[in-house]
């Protein structure tokens, strides 16, 4: 039993030119705009206030900074990976071909989390907005139905809500919002509370991409481009917009102390926080999973990547430098912080443009993480380690139609239960993980193969790719433990089914044919 036999990434190469299963339908602005879809969403419109609010304050500027410095070293490898292997599954097929089956099983495994754990995350934003949004207009969903099950909501009346930066009607309960409604004079006693049971309008939205994502890529491909330029349109109405509504005074203290818990404020909550938004940059690995649908991958690959991470890390910045600076950080711990935040800046018609924008753009990242997930289960049932229904292709779609559906029930029911700080922290640390093996992949394949073409190379990748693992693991070790804990559990399961099931069906395991190659030793 060999655990680290290898795919030859000659034949990959081979195989991505004769294999036309999946209809290679995307070019380079489609790939760009795949990954700003999927960059530009949860980091601005859900994690930055969560993030500000319970980490770093202010400084989660500096947290995307952190993040989005170790995210380009990852890119450039990933680039490399990408225009190497131009096959669906993205570091799953790239750690086959340089570490072995094991460790290609093992980032599989993680990768089915990391992608479906991301859509849940920002399936949950996206109901936030979507509630806050229908209020605008007097539409209320029932609050018991609005958001992750047991989160507390309270009601504010209008008399109340511009004493305490909020707006009127329903919203999330937090022990900052609690004291300033003590200090406005009310008992919070007095106002209506409910505990909710699930959260309706995110079950909605994964229900609705799964549909989109069956009918066919390229449709997909063509929705997500139109909902992108809604999305960087807003962002930047949001940006100019509430610009004048900053108060410096927020910014104050820009790195709050440390309150005597590791990663709440200092910068151990910079650190932390790095870690948690890290998972807003899963959007170029995500571009990484459709190589096998991109037109010319050797060259169209490492645009993708590297220009929508360049595009997305500089409105990061900007955006949560803003919203910090027009709402103090402690009000910012909700499933839409950007609302709030264009609220507060009195934004009027401006406001409700832009949770429109955040409705849209959330719904292209949910679509990018599950076509990502589908595209992982997809290689790994091709290549023998899961069982061969899951790579069924539809005859008419020609997509991995029954494990979209299949994704798209199980992310649906979670995505009615978790928080979307408990979905995002697990999705960071499965992200960060991604990143490792990537990093040093492309190590292990310079050494192994180092006259293999190369379209795109990584530059000074003696320091660019221990830089990348590197800071994939200290923002890991800054991650809390329940993150970890629930990581290792998925992982004894996978596991579990990898030696009982995938070790013994794995392609490479059987006998070669004649006119085969037998899978290379690790």
């Amino acid at each position: 039993m060999n655990l680290f036999r290898r795919k030859s990434v000659t034949d990959l190469q081979a195989e991505a030119l004769t294999d036309h299963s999946l209809k290679r339908a995307l070019g380079p602005i489609n790939l760009t705009a795949l990954g700003v879809g999927a960059i530009i969403g949860t980091g601005i419109f859900v994690l930055t206030g969560t993030v500000a609010a319970q980490n770093a304050g202010p400084a989660v500027v500096l947290s995307f900074v952190l993040a989005g410095v170790a995210s380009v070293f990852a890119a450039l490898c990933y680039s490399e990976f990408a225009s190497l292997v131009p096959m669906a599954g993205s570091a799953y097929t790239y750690g086959y071909a340089t570490l072995g089956e094991l460790i290609a099983w093992i980032i599989g495994w993680d990768l089915i989390l990391e992608y479906a754990v991301g859509a849940i995350t920002v399936a949950i934003g996206w109901s936030g907005y979507v509630v806050s949004f229908l209020h605008d207009f007097g539409i209320d969903i029932p609050p018991a139905l609005s958001a992750a099950r047991g989160t507390e909501l309270i009601n504010i009346p209008a008399a109340l809500a511009p004493l305490v930066s909020a707006k009127v009607g329903w919203v999330m309960s937090s022990a900052s919002l609690l004291d300033q409604i003590k200090t406005a004079g009310t008992d919070p006693a007095t106002l209506g509370v409910v505990t909710t049971i699930f959260n309706l309008p995110a079950v909605l939205i994964i229900f609705i991409v799964t549909a989109l994502l069956v009918v066919g890529i390229k449709e997909s491909a063509n929705f997500n481009n139109l909902i992108v330029l809604v999305k960087v349109a807003v962002v930047l109405l949001f940006i100019f917009g509430a610009f004048h509504a900053i108060h410096s005074a927020n910014w104050h203290p820009f790195i709050p102390a440390n309150t005597g818990a590791s990663g709440h404020f200092g910068w151990s909550g910079v650190m932390t926080g790095a870690g948690i938004v890290f998972f807003a940059y899963i959007g170029f690995d995500a571009v990484s999973t459709a190589a096998q649908e991109a037109k010319n991958p050797q060259r169209d690959m490492p645009i993708g990547i590297i220009g929508s991470l360049l595009v997305c890390t500089v409105l990061y910045i900007l955006v949560s430098g803003i919203a910090t600076g027009v709402v103090p950080y402690g009000l910012l711990d909700v499933p839409d912080p950007i609302a709030v935040a264009a609220d507060s800046a009195g934004m009027g018609w401006m406001g409700r443009l832009i949770k429109l924008g955040a409705i849209a753009g959330l719904s292209s990242v949910i679509l990018v993480m599950l076509l990502g997930q589908s595209r992982v289960f997809y290689s790994m049932a091709r290549d023998g380690l899961l069982p061969p229904f899951v790579s069924r292709v539809h005859p008419r779609f020609r997509t991995p139609w029954l494990t979209s559906i299949v994704t798209g029930v199980g992310v649906a029911i979670f995505s009615a239960l978790f928080t979307v700080r408990e979905a995002g922290s697990l999705c960071s640390i499965g992200t960060l993980l991604a990143f490792v093996i990537v990093s040093v992949g492309i190590l292990v394949l310079r050494v192994r193969e180092p006259n293999l073409p190369r379209k795109f190379t990584t530059p000074w990748v003696w320091f660019v790719a221990p830089a990348g693992a590197l800071s994939a693991i200290l923002l890991m070790a800054a991650l809390p433990w329940p993150t970890w804990r629930r990581l290792l559990v998925w992982f004894a399961i996978g596991i579990v089914f990898y030696f009982c099931y995938g070790v013994h069906r794995s392609k490479l395991a059987q006998p070669p044919t004649s006119g085969t190659k037998p899978a290379t030793s690790g």
